[in-house]
């Protein structure tokens, strides 16, 4: 594979973790503004779906499988 391939790989793969991302702290903002009623739940709602995202992040064989269907660019071997 060439370098640019690499290249492609790598800045797609910083784009699925910044979509991850942001989509985590849109639903860690949902949740503290719109469902949380007292403190408490304000300061569980802004760990526990942290805590999930993390515990339940992707693996690299889905991720790369969701980066070549959309992009046609596949990982590269080492």
């Amino acid at each position: 594979m060439t370098s640019n391939q690499d290249d492609k790989y790598n800045y797609y793969t910083k784009i699925a973790w910044i979509i991850y991302t942001l989509l985590t702290i849109a639903v860690i903002t949902i949740l503290v503004l719109f469902v949380a009623r007292d403190n408490e739940e304000r300061f569980f709602y802004s760990l526990m779906p942290a805590a999930a995202a993390y515990v339940l992040r992707p693996m690299d064989k889905p991720f790369s499988k969701l980066i070549f269907k959309f992009t046609g660019v596949s990982r590269p071997s080492e």
